[in-house]
């Protein structure tokens, strides 16, 4: 606790040092920048103030999705200047300085049309920005991120980490929900499947550590929305990539997009080929009899995938928008492993020896389809409805043989087939209505129905005398049925320098899991009140404070309910339980935000405690570990952030993000007690530097400490990613070189001891190259896209 008050005796002294930078009296300017043809609003377009005298910026801010802006300074003398790639800037003079408040009304931008002939590589470094309930990360062009998916974009945002097989944390904790442009998605399910999105397509992320009612409940430590790209300029607009790399990646990407005066079209294309290898080594020992299983190998998943995206958008009229898109998605999978086992005794004598081969071959088709309707009404800019229906729809047809061949000692000779038969639906209804009654109250209300229905046919058949023999002890039909209907209420009160939203969102889930075969079934149906506190105070341009609270609710899915399990590896098994009950978490936290010259930086404390927690629990028998979800105590965890951004020199740029918190366990388990105290600590260090000759370099170091678990210790971890870019063809055409994992020293380790048992756990994905071409065309933008997946 000692780091912890220091931590937040410096937060404290920090703002009570900076907060006296500036006494003066602010101004307040503000207004709404449109398209000066369609009087569509112009999101992030950069709003600057500019010294009258010096014509050196005194700061700036980029609009909001609705056009609109506020800005804030103690300067008198300045003009505004707004500016947005593809229109000529304007530059306004004529206000009053003298008044606090300056409302500058609808400024409207005009295409710049010798601009857009010489199209331009924009967005090349991404950036932070912070809002009151979150914080936005507009993905640039990074280097590092060339031919990459949602996940490596993921893994360079700051809190987050991502790690080789795609579990996504948030400022150290799982229990992360990910949503696509604000909604639940098919692709967030499965971690793997983010894989489908890739850097390109991809406009920012909005990290949200401590979510008002607004949002849906789930994630006990936050949620991630993924926010893709729309483009929206006039006319046609297109760019192409292809893609190349080690181990086999190939693969061909495009984009397309048409903007008239009623219609915005939209697509995009991918297809190629992919291979993801992976070593791995398992130990599993007995320390009464002194006996062990060691399993070494390698696997590969080797992909063929499809993906299209078509969508429109029709302006009824300057107030009313209908959008409806839809994504088909096809995989075509092949997963060769070959696995080496060897027993060995008490004194480390080989008593047997055999090889496990598994040849699996799956289809994976996905949909997803939306239709969205936006009003806006006209008596006030953030006076708005919003609704949506979105439907999401995944399947999987699965079939593996398993061959165990003796090299060795004990007779282990064995065939077995499995055949998985998964189908996962999920329908999405959301409405959001926001009032505002006057120009600091205003009220947001919604409600959201959520639709799950999933299928798993899992069936395990043995090689009896020739003939494939149903297991029954492993066969069954799991079916998952869950629906979640929230409302939400939220108050909002913003007058100069402070700003309050108070909310409560009410959630009722109804859940039924069944066990066809056997025909047993499992109900739960709760209904939980979760409140939101969140408020900000900006003590002068250069620092801002910001605080929150939320209670959230992390619900256990279909693969931590489903009790049957694959047989990849029969001495390590993972398998589910349907009595699992949801985690429930109560998050605090405080946050300063400093903006000084070159240097922008944000240090924060946060504390979150979590009851019924769900932890995997192994249990050793004749040396096979068999891992189960259970909800075991609480959990209490104190934390500290810090992110900053410097650039000393215009050639060069430094992003640094530490994360560091300690935590309390507390739990009791089948008589067993899983109390104790631990700590981890994770950091980023992003380089980017602008080289001679138009090229750009980026490395990106990633470290992740030791840290405790319930049964053991998983190891640290230190990573390097670099990337290289040269434009060319007067920068409509981009050549990309990224290499991850440089080192190859990215890997997984684990560490389990239970009782009189010990297990070992290893995996390394490796190295990976990729070198891409990037091409735009009419008015579209080079651009980075590799259509695949990154698992």
């Amino acid at each position: 606790m000692g780091l912890m008050r220091l931590c937040f005796t410096f937060l404290l002294a920090s703002i009570y040092f900076f907060g006296n930078i500036v006494f003066a009296q602010n101004i307040e300017i503000k207004g709404k920048v449109v398209e000066e043809t369609t009087k569509q609003s112009l999101a992030y377009a950069t709003v600057a103030l500019v010294d009258s005298t010096t014509q050196e910026t005194i700061t700036g801010v980029i609009t909001a999705e609705d056009g609109t802006f506020k800005i804030e300074t103690t300067y008198d003398q300045f003009h505004v200047q707004i500016s947005f790639m593809g229109f000529v800037s304007k530059t306004i003079t004529n206000f009053d300085r003298s008044r606090r408040k300056i409302d500058l009304g609808i400024i409207s931008l005009k295409e710049d049309t010798e601009q857009l002939d010489a199209v331009l590589v924009e967005a090349e470094v991404s950036s932070s920005q912070f809002k009151l309930d979150k914080r936005v990360f507009n993905i640039g062009k990074d280097l590092s991120s060339t031919g990459a998916s949602a996940l490596e974009v993921l893994n360079n945002v700051p809190s987050v980490n991502v790690d080789i097989e795609g579990a996504i944390s948030l400022r150290g904790s799982s229990g992360v929900q990910v949503l696509i442009n604000g909604k639940p998605s098919i692709l967030t399910d499965d971690g793997g499947a983010l894989g489908s999105i890739t850097a390109d397509m991809i406009d920012r992320i909005e990290v949200i550590t401590n979510p008002s009612a607004k949002y849906d409940a789930e994630g006990t430590s936050g949620i991630i929305n993924i926010v893709i790209k729309k483009d929206e300029r006039k006319g046609l607009n297109g760019a192409f990539s292809l893609n190349t790399g080690i181990p086999d990646n190939n693969s061909f990407g495009l984009s397309l997009n048409r903007r008239s005066e009623k219609f915005n079209l939209f697509t995009q294309l991918g297809l190629g080929r992919r291979v993801y290898p992976r070593e791995s080594e398992n130990i599993n020992e007995d320390l009464d009899t002194g006996t062990s299983i060691l399993s070494v190998g390698d696997d590969f998943r080797i992909e063929k995938f499809y993906n299209i995206t078509l969508g429109t958008d029709y302006y009824i009229n300057a107030n009313n928008v209908i959008t409806l898109s839809g994504n088909f998605a096809y995989e075509i999978e092949d997963q060769p492993s070959d696995i080496n086992f060897r027993a060995l005794d008490a004194d480390d004598n080989l008593t047997s020896e055999w090889n496990r081969s598994e040849n699996t071959e799956a289809t994976n088709p996905k949909w997803q389809y939306e239709l969205v309707y936006k009003r806006d009404f006209e008596d006030h800019e953030d006076h708005d409805l919003l609704l949506s229906a979105t439907g999401n729809s995944f399947g999987k047809d699965l079939t593996s043989l398993f061959q165990d061949t003796t090299i060795s000692g004990t007779d282990r000779d064995n065939t077995q087939n499995t055949r998985t038969d998964y189908s996962d639906n999920t329908y999405t209804f959301k409405l959001d209505y926001t009032k505002p009654f006057s120009e600091v109250w205003t009220m947001e209300t919604g409600a959201q129905y959520v639709i799950n229905d999933i299928g798993n046919d899992f069936e395990v058949q043995n090689l009896v005398n020739g003939v494939f023999e149903t297991d029954q002890g492993l066969t069954n039909n799991f079916e998952f049925d869950q629906k979640v209907l929230g409302a939400y209420l939220i108050g909002g009160y913003e007058y100069e320098n402070w700003g309050l939203k108070v909310g409560l969102r009410l959630e009722q889930t109804d859940l039924t899991t069944v066990l066809v075969t056997t025909n047993e079934s499992n109900k739960q149906n709760y209904t939980n009140l979760f409140p939101s506190v969140h408020t900000s105070y900006k003590i002068s341009d250069a620092v801002s404070l910001q605080a929150g609270y939320s209670a959230r609710i992390n619900r256990p899915g279909m693969r931590e309910l489903n009790p049957f399990f694959n047989i990849r590896n029969n001495f390590n098994i993972r398998q589910g339980n349907p009595a699992l009950m949801p985690e429930f978490t109560d998050s605090y936290e405080l946050t300063s935000i400093f903006d000084i010259g070159k240097t922008s930086l944000n240090f924060g404390v946060f504390h979150r405690y979590t009851t019924d927690v769900i932890e995997r629990i192994s249990v050793f028998e004749n040396n096979v570990n068999i891992s189960m979800p259970e909800n075991i105590g609480t959990n209490s965890t104190l934390g500290a952030e810090f992110n900053t951004k410097y650039s000393p020199a215009k050639w060069l740029t430094f992003n640094f993000d530490f994360n560091y918190n300690q935590f309390n366990r507390k739990g009791t388990f089948e008589s067993t007690v899983f109390d104790f105290n631990g700590n981890q600590w994770s950091s980023k260090l992003m380089a980017k530097f602008k080289l001679p000759a138009e090229i750009d370099l980026e490395a990106v170091g990633n470290h992740r400490s030791k840290v405790k678990t319930v049964q053991g210790v998983r190891s640290a971890n230190t990573f390097l990613d670099i990337g290289v870019r040269k434009k060319i063809l007067k920068d409509k055409g981009v050549i990309n070189l990224s290499i991850r994992d440089v080192f190859k020293s990215r890997f997984f380790e684990n560490f389990i001891t239970q009782g009189n048992s010990e297990a070992y756990s290893w995996s390394r994905r490796g190295r990976f190259i990729a070198i891409g071409f990037s091409y735009g065309f009419g008015k579209g933008e080079a651009m980075e896209y590799s259509g695949g997946k990154r698992r």
